[in-house]
């Protein structure tokens, strides 16, 4: 049974009840639906808990894709943590102190993106922080100016909207694309796309504000030279 990805339609669903359809061999807990956003793209997957009927909960660490069948999630326990039976029905709870940040720096950094348009050959989101690499030929960035660009489409407070089209028609405007090393995911025949109004256009499927408001002032905290052609920008919620 596949896992129904609550997130991908409202990344702003704290919680949902669920059913556990399945443990796997190393305890990772399968549900029929999650708010939990599993591990891709440079995002984290999501830590929260699972309440269960009596009240008590189960800590979760990480979500992550199901290796044998990535249409399913692996909700991973803390250490030490109970191991609910299958068909027990529970609530998925995020922590949302933790989800929110990672929401607004990934929208920032697709905000990033734009500032500097060149080719991404890496990324990651922390909480709170984050940080793009791009292929660039020459260095001489300066932080400050970066930091105003982004700033300054940061206060336009765009919208964020989601929709999707088909592989083929992705395979037919590859400039979408910005990543070099990660591409979209493929196998659903669909691909999400994520929008910022008058701004930008591209493959992801994770978590973003609905706004760019919500991402509040972004400081670049460095510039590094990571090869010949490679320069990472790491940039930070104020």
């Amino acid at each position: 049974m596949t896992t129904e990805l609550l997130f991908r339609d409202d990344a702003y669903l704290r919680e949902t009840p669920a059913t556990v359809t399945g443990i796997d061999e190393r305890g990772g807990i399968i549900l029929d639906r999650t708010v939990f956003y599993a591990t891709g793209g440079g995002q984290p997957g999501d830590v929260g808990e699972l309440v269960r009927a009596d009240g008590t909960t189960i800590a979760i660490a990480s979500a992550v894709y199901d290796p044998a069948d990535r249409s399913r999630i692996l909700h991973i326990p803390a250490a030490g943590q109970a191991v609910p039976a299958v068909g027990e029905a529970v609530t998925a709870r995020l922590d949302w102190e933790r989800r929110l940040p990672r929401m607004r720096i990934h929208t920032a950094l697709h905000l990033l993106s734009v500032v500097l348009p060149y080719p991404v050959t890496g990324g990651a989101i922390g909480d709170g922080d984050g940080r793009l690499d791009f292929d660039i030929p020459d260095g001489g960035l300066d932080k400050d100016a970066i930091a105003a660009s982004l700033n300054e489409l940061v206060a336009r407070g765009a919208a964020v909207s989601d929709s999707w089209i088909t592989d083929a028609e992705l395979d037919a405007n590859p400039g979408l694309v910005k990543t070099m090393s990660v591409q979209p995911p493929r196998g659903s025949g669909r691909i999400r796309l994520v929008a910022i109004e008058g701004i930008d256009l591209q493959p992801c499927g994770g978590t973003h504000v609905r706004n760019t408001a919500e991402i509040g002032s972004v400081a670049v905290t460095a510039i590094e030279k990571k090869g010949k052609q490679n320069r990472r920008v790491r940039i930070a919620l104020l």
